[in-house]
């Protein structure tokens, strides 16, 4: 087991598991082994480009995926969120962060469920895809649309320490927009019209997603500041489906998880991926990406959220005084 990227704290929960590792006895089949050993070398081949093209943007490459699992043993992630139960990370970062690796794809680890964990709000999520040399694309990856691909190892290179360095619920904030920023000027680029307007449309979405997810934090604090947890959990839960894209981001991502008990941890959890979103997206429409990926490389290492939306308005007032 490897522990990676753990942000250290006391933990006073304590949290259950129940990881089942299913095991395929039979033996593959010649033309799907065919099949497969394409996709993973025309993906190996489509990394390649991409982290090529990301350079010329401004985004230094990083030893993320640049192996296949044929190439080397897969390895997966599964990330775990705790957040103090009626409390949310508006200023302040989440309560717990912890990530624990596995020697196996996602696809072959069930985690049936988390029983209890006293106090606390708790997400999780598992991935095959993360920041660090040890991640290997793996077939389930390229078979994934294209325009999610090139947004995925466009944002793990971002996540490289030469490129944004700063504690997690920052970097976060920026590398989110910033990859699908970079994933629309690489199908400019390569001239593919069609998946363009695919990466369009899911950069607005998300867009969208992060201002309704703004609105409902913000009551969300309100309501937790009147309310006791349970039963301001339940008002909150009620307010969802008013949020239309949000809403149905949520569920998709807490499906076979408790709803009440991911809340917290969850609207943290998201905070911490679109909090910037919007802002970051009316930026690159005053300046070049390559421009603002320099200038957001500048931002202290040590840089907290009050530091992080005075730089950004710097920038604006930069880019609105280059403007004229």
């Amino acid at each position: 087991m490897i522990i990676s990227r753990v942000v250290q704290t006391r933990v006073l929960a304590a949290v259950t598991i129940g990881v089942l590792l299913a095991v395929v006895g039979c033996a593959a089949n010649p033309t799907t082994e065919s099949t497969g050993t394409q996709r993973l070398q025309e993906t190996s081949q489509l990394i390649k480009d991409v982290k090529a093209f990301g350079k010329t943007i401004g985004i230094e490459p990083t030893e993320a995926l640049t192996r296949t699992s044929q190439e080397s043993a897969p390895l997966s992630m599964l990330w775990l969120w705790m957040q103090r139960v009626g409390t949310l990370a508006l200023q302040q970062p989440m309560d717990i962060h912890m990530a624990i690796g596995f020697g196996a794809e996602r696809e072959r680890l069930k985690i049936e469920q988390v029983y209890r964990v006293e106090g606390y709000s708790v997400y999780y999520r598992q991935g095959n895809e993360f920041a660090d040399a040890r991640s290997a694309a793996t077939l389930a990856f390229a078979e994934e649309p294209l325009v999610r691909r090139v947004k995925v190892i466009l944002h793990e290179d971002l996540h490289g320490d030469q490129n944004f360095p700063q504690r997690w619920e920052i970097e976060e904030a920026l590398v989110t927009p910033l990859g699908s920023l970079a994933a629309l000027d690489y199908f400019r680029f390569t001239q593919d019209e069609k998946n363009l307007a695919n990466a369009l449309a899911s950069f607005e979405e998300e867009r969208a997603l992060s201002r309704e997810l703004l609105d409902l934090v913000s009551q969300a604090a309100k309501v937790f500041a009147q309310e006791q947890a349970e039963k301001g959990k339940q008002r909150i839960l009620e307010l969802l489906p008013a949020y239309r894209i949000y809403a149905s981001h949520f569920e998709s991502q807490v499906a076979g998880q408790h709803r009440p008990t991911v809340l917290e941890a969850k609207l943290s959890h998201d905070l911490a991926y679109f909090r910037y979103f919007d802002r970051v997206a009316r930026l690159a429409e005053m300046t070049p990406l390559k421009t603002l990926i320099e200038d957001l490389r500048r931002l202290p290492a040590d840089a907290d959220h009050q530091s992080t939306d005075r730089y950004l308005e710097s920038l604006a007032a930069k880019y609105s005084k280059g403007a004229l």
